[in-house]
């Protein structure tokens, strides 16, 4: 099954399409939903869009009802945090729609736990800002066959 992975780059002279400045919208939105993270040392924002309609959205806390303090005494994230992709997943799986054939969006890449999620979900495409110091992730997407883009800065033309 091949894959794909696509760079888009601040240079003008790749064409402006219509997909890329969907694109480039949804991970606006991400990006203004990563600001209600309550984590200091990374806020993540994360967008399921659907048929061009936004399904679920997310961001990296604490799960509910639990004090929203992502780090513990020594600065380390705490192991109860959930990511935002894992957040903005669950929230779907509650619902009455479902992953299958979405687009991710998210501002920083998946990690490996998570991008196992992303796939058993059924999306199909990830739409990201930067990649997590760890690839072991988007690796496995490309993989298993989920189309990767990269927009590393999602701001308008």
């Amino acid at each position: 099954m091949p894959f794909f992975i696509y760079f888009y780059s601040v240079n003008k002279t790749i064409p402006n399409t219509k997909q890329e400045r969907f694109d480039k919208a949804y991970l606006r939105i991400a990006l203004e939903w990563s600001k209600l993270s309550h984590c200091e040392r990374k806020k993540v924002g994360a967008l399921i869009v659907s048929g061009r309609r936004i399904i679920s959205d997310g961001f990296n806390g604490s799960p509910t009802g639990m004090e929203n303090c992502c780090e513990d005494e020594d600065g380390e994230t705490k192991w109860s945090v959930l990511h935002a992709e894992a957040n903005a997943i669950l929230k779907v799986a509650s619902s009455t729609n479902s992953c299958e054939g979405a687009t991710l969006y998210l501002t920083l890449s998946p990690c490996k736990d998570c991008s196992k999620l992303v796939h058993q979900s059924g999306i199909k495409r990830l739409v990201y800002m930067k990649k997590y110091k760890n690839t072991e992730g988007i690796d496995f997407l490309a993989k298993v066959g989920v189309e990767l883009v990269q927009i590393e800065s999602p701001e308008e033309d």
